[in-house]
């Protein structure tokens, strides 16, 4: 159930992607309410998952493969809408990558991706439950309010200037959670790679 949950995101984003591309300025602005509702079926996938007892290494491939996804093609959206500089998409696409490639390291070994830190400091900045919610608000946040701007340009709003400066405060506020909580897994793949883990049987 809680996989399915997560697969489902993936059409939802295509109709918000459409609307942001050809929608009118209401469309555009319900668009708002709709990237909330992709954004919290990541928490109620989990939540799912740990109450059914679903927590499995394919679930949490799945949904760190989604998760990755959908930042990376909002990202790349925004940037294409002229709402954020290219930088962003290029900054979180390296750090997306990297992570993920040492990731698979673990994986390929059975490890699920957080058990693959050792250090507490790494498992805080990267595993935490308050650093995960924290950076996922943080990106719902700029998420919404780079939606809401769009809206508001389109609509001709005095506000849109003061929302999108807003939003993207709240866009550079997640590039550095992101790269804070990529850093770990970076320094700690290191060492994964030069000793892998024996494959679990």
């Amino acid at each position: 159930m809680a996989n399915i949950i997560t697969l489902v995101r993936f059409p939802l984003l295509f109709v918000y992607v459409i609307g942001l591309f050809f929608g009118s300025p209401a469309v555009t602005l319900w668009c708002v309410l709709f990237i909330i509702l992709i954004i919290l079926m990541d928490m109620v996938d989990g939540i799912i998952a740990r109450a059914r007892s679903e927590v499995s290494l394919l679930g949490s491939a799945l949904d760190i493969a989604t998760d990755r996804t959908l930042e990376i093609i909002l990202w790349v959206v925004f940037a294409y809408l002229g709402l954020i500089p290219i930088i962003i998409p290029i900054i979180i696409i390296t750090r997306g990558t990297t992570v993920d490639a040492l990731r698979a390291v673990g994986m390929s070994s059975g490890l699920p991706p957080f058990d693959q830190l050792r250090s507490p400091l790494s498992r805080f900045l990267v595993a935490s439950k308050f650093m995960r919610s924290t950076y996922g608000i943080v990106k719902a946040i700029a998420f919404a309010m780079l939606t809401l701007a769009l809206g508001l340009q389109r609509s001709f709003s005095p506000w849109a200037d003061l929302t999108l400066t807003i939003a993207v405060l709240f866009t550079w506020l997640a590039v550095v959670y992101s790269l804070a909580r990529g850093l770990p897994v970076i320094v700690e793949g290191y060492s994964l790679l030069k000793n892998p883990p024996s494959i679990r049987k």
